[in-house]
């Protein structure tokens, strides 16, 4: 049966394809954007079927993020499946290693990681969660979290440590939400060829970052899409609770 479907972030990358993965199967999609709206427009338009929506908010508000949520339901009559994915990523511009940054830009860092990458999700989450109760509904929420919550991130601690924190969250939430029927399950992506890599991968960074994985290539959006609808789906309700690796045997955890 098509469901409702809010994914964070997808106006491109893994949350676009995952969008596109969601369609392709009959459901509809909440295409959520904070400052691409063209882009989440362009997404929506690749969608198979019909009844998908754009919106919009910038998840470091919880009320914009809370907000979010009722348009989505307005748009689509019902949401049964959260993909939190937005998220601040790390780039050259967002660099706070600790002995090479400033105090302004250290505190900026943490401050803007956390307020999308966990408080948004979070909150997102909130909303998706007392809509399903409220209506008796069974449903799924898949966090986008990162290797590097296990890793470790030295450039990056803040973009680490946010996505540990949502790993957490989304295990706490699953023992929480499971006497309601709700799955919460987490992914956690290596380095993956979205748009905004493609630089990187085509410089002199790529052989070695397609090496960290014993493939000798890095993962595609469209990789992580089908493990989130997987996860998704009634038939992985049994995975709540899990974080799945998805890094092409790049990091291997104990």
């Amino acid at each position: 049966m098509p469901s409702g479907v809010i994914i964070t972030g997808a106006s491109r990358g893994v949350g676009r394809a995952t969008a596109v993965a969601f369609a392709e199967r009959g459901h509809r999609v909440a295409v959520h954007y904070g400052n691409r709206r063209e882009d989440a427009e362009d997404t929506v338009a690749r969608l198979a079927g019909d009844g998908h929506a754009v919106i919009g908010g910038d998840l470091a508000d919880p009320d914009a993020a809370r907000d979010l949520v009722a348009e989505a339901v307005r748009a689509l009559g019902a949401v049964d499946v959260l993909v939190n994915n937005a998220g601040v990523a790390p780039t050259d511009r967002n660099r706070h290693r600790l002995g090479d940054t400033a105090w302004d830009e250290w505190t900026d860092a943490w401050r803007s990681m956390f307020a999308v990458n966990l408080m948004g999700a979070v909150n997102v989450t909130w909303a998706v969660a007392q809509h399903l109760i409220d209506r008796g509904a069974p449903g799924s929420i898949v966090n986008v979290g990162s290797r590097g919550a296990f890793r470790g991130e030295p450039d990056y601690p803040a973009y680490g440590a946010s996505k540990a924190a949502l790993h957490a969250f989304g295990q706490s939430a699953a023992v929480a939400l499971a006497p309601h029927g709700i799955s919460v399950t987490s992914v956690a992506p290596g380095f993956i060829a979205t748009e905004r890599q493609a630089g990187k991968l085509a410089g002199e960074e790529g052989d070695a970052v397609r090496d960290q994985s014993p493939f000798g290539r890095v993962g595609t959006p469209e990789e992580i899409a089908a493990a989130i609808v997987h996860l998704a789906s009634p038939e992985a309700a049994w995975s709540s609770g899990t974080v799945l690796d998805l890094n092409g045997a790049s990091y291997l955890r104990t």
